[in-house]
């Protein structure tokens, strides 16, 4: 088998391989460092990297597999790591210069878990500043590049991992979603993403402990794929007070849905988020073809009510809480989104925090009362087709400005809002024949359920003309696209040594 055929194996496939000794984790490791090297220049998605250790673990995965040891889920499956989260003895920067020389002596409770699941860690994927944009730039690595044309935005925070995986140069990847992190760059590169219910997968980072606009949780090419990560990352910590008991074990593998079974209920903008009329104009397309394949597909009203103050409010308090000495005593450190976010927080009052509460108590709740008939509700993931990387945010829609620099992100705000878990899925391309996602989101903590509906549309996209996953033009991005770096102003200290603690404001 060659190398090209070996990185386009679904992970499910490399670690049932793996498993029956068809092929070898160093082998596959080779493999992916290959791809890495042939394609990531064009797209600047994989950052710090670990060669000599991952060699070390796909060498002793390789020896595990010949002495018939149990293996675990992942084991000798090459991961990227979102530079949000950290790894030890491997650089984190969040992004930000202010951490291009931070080398974790540990590894944060989601990365441990997937390593004890026995993940090789390879590196880590690209990331807008602490998270903060859809647009996966920062000063220290530069920007990543969309895998359909690298001139464009993949989206983000999630970005890097996007690419990654829409490119074949690693087959397991980790994300982060606050208000779409998760499920813009899976819509924006033909991948999966899915924002689990709160709680699901330990975060000892959220600064405000019982606050769930954030989580973390799996991408990958497939929901099966993204399952088997999935699996590995779900369990209780005492780091996080929203953590619950609960085994992933149940999750490894696609609940079975009948989707002749399922009630769906779809909107095209959430009730108010912006959506622009190419998109719009697609999401009628798709909802047309894939109708036969329901019980029933019924458009409904939902109540946005004041989501987009709400999510002002809840994502400000969240960054006063994270970033107060970081914009006291080093603002001229810190990016343009950080800064707004702050600003925003700093001018809000007690009364606004508990309007904004209040709020998204009742968003929540009016949510609900639509899975009293239905079993889905689906929707665009993304309003907008992806734009240029050298373009921050779209900042209008026909003529009219929008709110702020993330108000073109409302489609998967309003779904953090409501707390419900949601899916990414690939279907087609849009009208400007980029990757076009549609928001598969379920009932309250439904994620084996919601999931199990997602691979079940997925497998019947393939066989509807225009709704399968697109897949990037490789021979195209072997060259590489040097403006992507142009951005760098803080190159990272690749030979930094290890910090035991970060410094204050880290995530």
């Amino acid at each position: 088998m060659s190398n090209e055929e070996l990185v386009s194996l679904s992970s499910v496939e490399l670690r049932r391989r793996i498993g029956t000794k068809e092929i070898s984790p160093v082998e596959l490791l080779d493999a992916c460092l290959d791809r890495i090297e042939e394609v990531n220049p064009a797209v600047n998605a994989v950052t710090a990297m670990s060669v000599k250790r991952a060699r070390q673990e796909a060498k002793a995965a390789e020896t595990a597999v010949r002495r018939g040891e149990d293996l675990p889920l992942l084991h000798g499956l090459p991961t990227g790591i979102k530079d949000l989260e950290e790894t030890k003895d491997l650089l984190t920067t969040y992004g930000s210069p202010l951490y291009r020389d931070f080398v974790p002596t540990w590894d944060n409770v989601m990365v441990a878990r997937v390593r004890a699941a026995g993940a090789v860690v390879v590196g880590k994927t690209n990331v807008p500043e602490f998270g903060a944009g859809s647009n996966s730039r920062n000063p220290v690595w530069g920007a990543t590049g969309n895998p359909f044309n690298p001139m464009l935005n993949p989206g983000g925070s999630s970005g890097g991992s996007a690419v990654a995986l829409a490119t074949d140069m690693l087959p397991v990847c980790t994300g982060s979603d606050t208000g779409g992190s998760l499920r813009n760059p899976a819509s924006f590169c033909g991948v999966v993403g899915f924002r689990p219910s709160p709680g699901m997968v330990a975060v000892e980072r959220r600064a405000m402990g019982w606050t769930p606009i954030s989580v973390l949780g799996p991408m990958g090419r497939s929901v099966a794929d993204l399952c088997l990560l999935y699996a590995t990352q779900i369990g209780q910590h005492d780091a996080d007070p929203l953590s619950f008991p609960i085994e992933g074990d149940a999750f490894a593998e696609p609940w079975p849905v009948d989707l002749g079974s399922l009630r769906v209920a779809y909107t095209e903008d959430f009730g108010g988020a912006p959506v622009e009329k190419g998109i719009r104009e697609t999401f009628r397309a798709r909802i047309k073809a894939m109708k036969p394949l329901f019980r029933s597909l019924d458009k409904v009203e939902v109540d946005y009510g004041g989501a987009d103050r709400c999510f002002d409010v809840i994502r400000a308090v969240s960054f006063i809480s994270r970033y107060q000495d970081l914009y006291t005593n080093k603002r001229e450190m810190l990016g343009p989104n950080i800064v707004a976010n702050y600003e925003i927080g700093a001018k809000m009052t007690l009364a606004d925090f508990a309007w904004a509460h209040g709020e998204q108590t009742r968003i929540f709740r009016a949510f609900q009362q639509i899975y009293r008939e239905y079993d889905l509700v689906i929707g665009p993931t993304v309003g907008f087709t992806p734009f240029p990387w050298k373009q921050l945010y779209i900042d209008e829609m026909d003529g009219k400005k929008l709110r702020n620099y993330y108000h073109w992100m409302a489609t998967k705000y309003f779904v953090t809002l409501t707390s419900n878990p949601a899916v990414s899925l690939p279907c087609g391309v849009d009208h400007k024949k980029m990757p076009f996602g549609l928001q598969v989101i379920g009932r309250f903590r439904g994620d084996g359920e919601v999931l199990g509906a997602a691979h079940a549309m997925e497998q019947a996209f393939k066989r509807i003309p225009g709704l399968a996953r697109p897949k990037p033009d490789i021979a195209r991005l072997r060259k590489p696209v040097p403006e992507l770096k142009s951005i760098v102003t803080h190159p990272p200290k690749l030979n930094a040594k290890p910090t035991k603690q970060p410094a204050p404001g880290a995530l």
